[in-house]
């Protein structure tokens, strides 16, 4: 049965018409609306005092008392950052351009708007007359902008998304040390670029943070990759009540979820804007799944990528905690809960990579014996122990005899003296 939907109140979903056999990596795309009768568009930035809805969800307050990501550096491997926009003029640190479409070197500019809303989800500052933060509002952006759009103009001139420059996106924020990478964009084809990719990012300390997949007519459940690959932390989307519905793609590449959908964040040329009222989307629940690790990897800077994941697995809000399923995963992220766990034999949940490294440390390193035929100083010890006991034993020997025979002497001369005085008893 098909879960319900929030009321629909503007078409917001662009769909990407590509020919038979063409690349189907597609990030969900969407125009924006920031309300009913307002839109996002360039030049006429828009403000709202409203907060984003997820946060509640997300535990965002109870989080921030702990930290709010400073000091971590998400890669944003999408269309771009705006840069401009008041809400992450401080948050983008660097970046690059992939595209090479003739738009800014560093990755700073979105003519499709899709990296500026999922950027502004995980780090937006916040600015004076307006609600919107992201879920880590300390954390460092790197904008690596690898597609201009998912237009058939854009698909056509070759600036659309392609499995190379995701690849080398994914590359490029590892070596600069992003300690969490954002890919908010999925494919049905494994690609041994790509994940020779998420390989490299993995060893370099990141956490590759993917999409599972949005339902478009005619697919099927089944892997999306990268979220696919191991060591990726695949991400489904839920509606505003918490609930994963049909509109994201199902199977064991799920591991988390978290909100997809009446998404308030950042809009490419400035202001606020709302994306995704209708269905929910993965890419944006895979933002808000960033930020969280953004959060865990502050919170926990010495554990490495894989740990990072089992926190914010374990601590899902979930039905079952000792289950997994191949809608929600693990569940709802809750990145308070998981920068406070204390992982032990009986936390429930997911494989603990955490007690495996302890239980490791414990298991001494097993000993090569060699054979040596020289004296041990334990030989030269014992035999001079030896040495040493033998000569104290026939001393003690000799004082022995010698005490014996004085006693038997006085003995003697007692029983004579006796003898001659009567005073002898018998």
């Amino acid at each position: 049965m098909r879960e319900a939907r929030p009321p629909r109140f503007v078409a917001a979903l662009i769909t990407a018409a590509l020919a038979a056999g063409a690349f189907s990596l597609l990030p969900a795309a969407v125009s924006p609306a920031f309300a009913a009768d307002q839109a996002c568009e360039p030049g006429n930035p828009q403000y709202t005092t409203d907060v984003p809805s997820a946060l509640a969800l997300l535990q965002a307050q109870q989080s921030w008392t702990r930290g709010t990501g400073a000091g971590v550096l998400v890669a944003v491997v999408d269309s771009g950052i705006d840069a401009a926009n008041v809400h992450l003029a401080g948050a983008v640190v660097g970046g690059i351009d992939l595209v090479l479409d003739g738009e800014d070197a560093q990755g700073q500019t979105d003519v499709d708007g899709h990296g500026t809303a999922i950027a502004g989800q995980i780090a937006a500052r916040q600015y004076t007359g307006s609600g919107v933060i992201g879920l880590a509002p300390a954390a460092d952006l790197l904008s690596v902008r690898v597609y201009r759009g998912t237009d058939q103009q854009s698909v056509d001139a070759g600036f659309g998304p392609t499995t190379a420059r995701l690849a080398a996106g994914i590359r490029y924020a590892a070596e600069a040390r992003a300690q969490i990478v954002n890919v908010s964009m999925s494919d049905v084809a494994p690609s041994p670029e790509l994940e020779a990719a998420v390989q490299y990012a993995e060893s370099l300390g990141s956490l590759v943070v993917a999409s599972a997949g949005n339902r478009a007519p005619e697919t099927t459940d089944g892997p999306r990759y990268p979220a696919a690959y191991p060591g990726v932390l695949g991400v489904s989307a839920t509606d505003p009540r918490g609930v994963v519905t049909d509109d994201s793609i199902h199977g064991e590449h799920v591991e988390v979820t978290a909100p997809g959908s009446d998404i308030l964040t950042t809009a490419n040329h400035g202001g606020d804007c709302v994306f995704s009222q209708e269905e929910p989307k993965t890419s944006f629940a895979t933002a808000y799944v960033s930020a969280a690790a953004a959060l865990v990897a502050a919170a926990h800077p010495a554990e490495s990528p894989a740990e990072w994941k089992y926190r914010l697995m374990a601590t899902g809000v979930r039905a079952d905690p000792d289950s997994r399923d191949d809608r929600a995963g693990w569940g709802i992220v809750q990145p308070f809960d998981a920068v406070n766990l204390v992982a032990g034999p009986t936390t429930r949940g997911p494989a603990n990579p955490l007690l495996d490294n302890v239980a490791a440390a414990l298991v001494p390193a097993r000993a090569s014996v060699q054979p040596n035929d020289s004296d041990s100083p334990f030989d030269v010890t014992k035999e001079a122990t030896m040495v040493v006991g033998v000569t104290a034993l026939t001393f003690l020997g000799t004082i022995a005899v010698i005490i014996v025979f004085r006693q038997k002497r006085r003995a003697k001369t007692a029983v004579e003296t006796e003898t001659r005085a009567g005073l002898l008893d018998r």
